[in-house]
């Protein structure tokens, strides 16, 4: 296994903290704080990065709220000052990492993401089925409160096996410590508390980092040959359903005593090519897909809201079309004809 020493110089540089920040900057500069930050930029970079050369670098607090993406969510959102170190820090970790990934982790990667997760499946049950000639199943789990239940001192571990320099770990460490899960301040026994905030840039490297634990176990250990997986969903496909339950008992004890993790129990089950195969929003069959019935609700729900704001002045004309094809797009990786139509009818007229 390839290591990497010497590469906090490379976080820290004047040099990779601009740039870091025209990556975070990218429309966010209405944005009370980060204009605030941008009025003394150069101050601000030549500050951080002192603090940081001299260790003197404290985490900020979090801001936290709550999104409904599509179930409640608890965001936890950085200072800018912080989140523009999550960009140098990503800048330079992501390259090292990324080569790691397994091809089938769709989740917060360049050229990835849950279209072509869904598409990926698409051509998996495809091949297993024989194009619907062959009995095919999936076997679908999630984890239990993942976010929360990332235990720090393990994904420290997992960074700090590839990145062999104690300045970077000691960083690394400032920054995954830096998040405490609330009903969790204390754990006795443990240096360590648990749980990645949602909202972080690092959280979505640390996310994969630490999954891909779990990604190499399924591939060589188990020897799955069709397995997928966006964040803490993941699908084996298989002919047979024996076969793929059989499975769970073996994943179930390493997501505990690799990862302390829990399976969801609720979510894990396995579905045939004929029900349709749930995953990311949608529903595969082996030749269409469908929009899951809550996506549908969610959207019809946001877009009449923001139709809402349209009629009132609160947003313009312009505001709510860009929305308005959004959905619309991805309306379009399913066999939506008729529901795009209706949409049309009552939110949009004019072409």
């Amino acid at each position: 296994m390839k290591v990497f020493k010497n590469i906090f110089k490379q976080i820290i540089s004047v040099e990779n903290l601009f740039a870091a920040w025209d990556f975070f900057k990218a429309g966010k500069l209405l944005k009370t704080d980060v204009a605030c930050f941008e009025w003394g930029l150069e101050e601000n970079i030549f500050a951080l990065h002192h603090e940081l050369r001299l260790k003197n670098y404290r985490y900020g607090p979090y801001f936290g709220f709550w999104i409904h993406d599509p179930k409640l969510r608890r965001i936890h959102k950085a200072t800018v000052r912080d989140r523009v170190l999550h960009h140098a820090i990503f800048r330079i970790l992501n390259p090292i990492f990324e080569p790691t990934f397994i091809g089938d982790s769709f989740s917060c990667r360049v050229g990835k993401g849950t279209h072509k997760g869904v598409a990926r499946l698409g051509a998996i049950v495809r091949q297993v089925s024989q194009n619907g000639t062959r009995p095919c199943f999936a076997l679908k789990c999630d984890i239990q409160k993942f976010f929360d239940s990332v235990d720090q001192g393990i994904l420290l571990g997992i960074l700090n096996r590839r990145v062999k320099d104690p300045d970077a770990n000691w960083l690394l460490s400032q920054v995954v410590t830096s998040y405490k899960v609330e009903r969790e301040r204390e754990r006795a026994n443990s240096q360590f508390q648990k749980g990645v905030p949602i909202g972080n840039l690092t959280s979505q490297l640390f996310v994969n980092v630490y999954m891909n634990e779990f990604d190499q176990f399924v591939k060589h250990k188990l020897r799955v040959k069709l397995y997928l997986r966006y964040t803490d969903d993941f699908i084996l496909v298989a002919e047979n359903k024996e076969y793929l339950l059989k499975l769970v008992p073996a994943i179930e004890r390493f997501l505990g005593d690799d990862l302390a993790l829990k399976l969801h129990p609720q979510k894990v089950v396995i579905r045939t090519l004929n029900q349709g195969i749930d995953f990311l929003g949608y529903v595969v069959f082996l030749n269409h897909r469908q929009l899951r019935a809550k996506t549908k609700y969610r959207i019809l729900k946001k877009l009449s809201k923001r139709w809402q704001n349209f009629e009132v002045g609160e947003i313009s004309e312009n505001d709510f079309g860009q929305s308005f094809q959004s959905y619309l797009g991805v309306l379009s990786h399913a066999n939506t004809f008729k529901l795009s139509q209706n949409m049309k009818n009552q939110f949009w007229t004019s072409e």
